[in-house]
């Protein structure tokens, strides 16, 4: 054997199996793959939102619990954790997300039962919503956002054409979802019950419904949410004060009032990271629910900018990868995860600029919250998979 073919013969490439598979390449497994565009768009509001409650929670943290790192820490955990679960949920296949559908949201409507039991659902600031997982709470309309989601795409693709129809395609996803918003508001969360009304309109619209049949359910739940609103004592007050927060400034309107002064305060480019005012104890649930305000206070117009464009970035992908795949239900499923997404982030916005009133919902990816933090990261996975199977 001369030179060459001994050469040739060590860098042959051997079949990597035996029997039937002989002189077959193994498949190459990608460990997330999907989109990258849409994943550097959640990386960085995940980084953001790390930024953010190390900075906004040191005070609530070091004067109620003693430690200044409590909330960083929780944070960091359900971060981990969200990012396993994105992982995992990444490499499922939508085929099995079809199947899945059913049974996942099963457990969600009994997670939100569960919660409602005296004794083992946890009652904070009012609201029953938590339920207790050692020394972790779990919030159990977290995981029903999704699984709604998850619920409607697979009802809406076995009706096919019949989602046109009145009354085999409108009013039985409209009876699911009043079970599901009366068990919301059961807690009380109406900022839920509201997102997954107008969900199942977007959700419905996308499958292909008749556009007046939309405006029937429109008709009959803009009345039903508004009575709900009215007749609550807690929650009209808090309509009269984002009618005018000055009314009650002190009162009712506090939040709403010291949420626009952090933006007026903030200016173009923010009066610095770490030296605003208002998260020191004059803007409640400045870590939750009015982070973007700490935000536009320190990273001023252009920090909130910033911010806006990421959730456009992580629409833009999230429809095309909707758009992209072939199968109706992973399509669907698609567009209504990134609907979810988006539309709970610009509910978020819309209260603390003032457009919206108080909702109770948190910012996707950068608020404080582990429900919301793993659950979101999860809605990625499966995000990334079709994406992955779009190509």
């Amino acid at each position: 054997m001369t030179g060459a073919e001994t050469l040739d013969a060590a860098v042959a490439p051997r079949p990597a199996f035996r029997g039937p598979l002989d002189n077959q390449r193994p498949a190459i497994v990608r460990t997330v793959g999907g989109d990258p565009w849409l994943a550097v768009a959640v990386a960085a509001l995940i980084g953001l939102g790390l930024v953010m409650v190390f900075n906004v929670s040191w005070f609530p943290g070091g004067e109620k619990l003693g430690d200044p790192l409590h909330f960083v820490r929780k944070h960091v955990l359900s971060v981990g954790l969200g990012l396993g679960l994105c992982l995992l949920a990444s490499r499922v296949p939508t085929a099995r997300w079809r199947t899945l559908a059913y049974p996942v949201f099963v457990v969600a409507v009994v997670a939100l039962l569960a919660v409602l039991v005296p004794g083992i659902g946890v009652r904070r600031s009012g609201a029953q919503r938590w339920l207790a997982l050692g020394p972790l709470g779990f919030q159990p309309t977290e995981l029903a956002k999704p699984a709604f989601v998850l619920f409607l795409a697979a009802m809406m693709v076995r009706k096919g054409e019949r989602v046109r129809e009145l009354g085999f395609g409108i009013l039985p996803a409209c009876l699911v979802t009043g079970v599901v918003a009366a068990l919301c508001l059961a807690e009380p969360d109406f900022g839920t019950a509201t997102l997954c009304a107008i969900m199942l309109v977007v959700m419905l619209f996308a499958a292909g419904a008749r556009v007046w049949h939309l405006g029937l359910f429109a008709a009959a739940a803009v009345p039903a949410l508004a009575a709900i609103a009215v007749l609550s004592p807690y929650r009209f007050r808090r309509l009269v004060s984002f009618l005018d927060c000055n009314a009650d400034a002190l009162g009712d309107g506090f939040q709403l009032c010291q949420s626009l002064i952090a933006f007026g305060s903030g200016g173009v480019t923010g009066v610095g990271l770490g030296q605003g005012q208002q998260k020191m104890y004059y803007l409640p649930a400045a870590h939750t629910d009015f982070i973007f305000a700490v935000i536009g206070e320190e990273l001023g117009l252009l920090g909130a900018v910033a911010v806006l464009g990421l959730f456009a970035l992580v629409a833009l992908r999230g429809f095309r990868v909707a758009a992209r795949h072939p199968d109706d239900f992973a399509g669907l499923l698609a567009f209504g995860l990134t609907s979810l997404i988006v539309l709970q982030a610009l509910l978020n916005i819309g209260v603390a600029l003032g457009a919206l009133p108080t909702k109770g919902l948190t910012l996707p990816f950068v608020s404080y919250g582990g429900s919301a933090m793993m659950l979101g990261l999860a809605e990625l996975g499966v995000l990334l998979a079709v994406a992955r199977e779009a190509g």
